[in-house]
Order: C-alpha cells, then structure tokens, then sequence
C-alpha cells in the first residue's frame, strides 16, 4: 500500500486499481476520502497498524461493536517554534541582498 501512495503522489491521481476504487484525494485539505465519506489525514494513516492491534484485541475480549462513534479527521500538523506559527520569511531576490 506503501507504494501505491507514492504513485497517487508521483502520478497525481489514484491507481486505476479495483482497490481504490471510489477513494478520492482531496490535496487542498490534505486527506484521503474514502468511498462512504470518511476522511484521513496523514498523522492518522501512520497510527493505522496500532489502532488495528488494539481493535482486534478488544474484539476478541468484548465482542463486536455495534454503532461505534464516527469521528471527524484531525486537522493537519502546522509547525511551531517556541510557542508560535513560525512565519514564512519574506522572499528577497539574490541581486537585492547583494546590494
């Protein structure tokens, strides 16, 4: 699956794959829409292979769950520096700094 993320990057679009088939890729808000409306971001695809652990385990000691809460994705990681958004430095063309 790993590889197949790095051709919907290459690429720009999803694998013509039975697969993928009704996902879409929204690049604005940086997630993947699954075909019942779902959405993930990054930070929650790489927390995947632990949560799956952990629901099989609770399956087999409670059984299955019946109605379980959807939950919207999380927002995408912004940087920080102390506290604070780092800004973007302003661009200052290479002839001007020579000045």
């Amino acid at each position: 699956m790993a590889e197949k993320l790095l051709l919907i990057k290459a690429r720009g679009y999803l694998p013509n794959d039975l697969n993928w088939q009704g996902f879409r890729v929204s690049e604005h808000r940086a997630v993947i829409i699954t075909p019942d409306g779902q959405e993930f971001n990054p930070r929650e695809l790489d927390g995947f292979p632990l949560w799956r652990d952990q629901y099989y385990a609770l399956r087999e000691r409670y059984g299955v769950i019946e109605r379980a809460p959807v939950k919207p994705s999380l927002p995408p990681v912004t940087v920080y520096r102390g506290g604070k958004r780092q800004q973007p430095a302003p661009w200052i063309p290479i002839r001007d700094k020579l000045k």
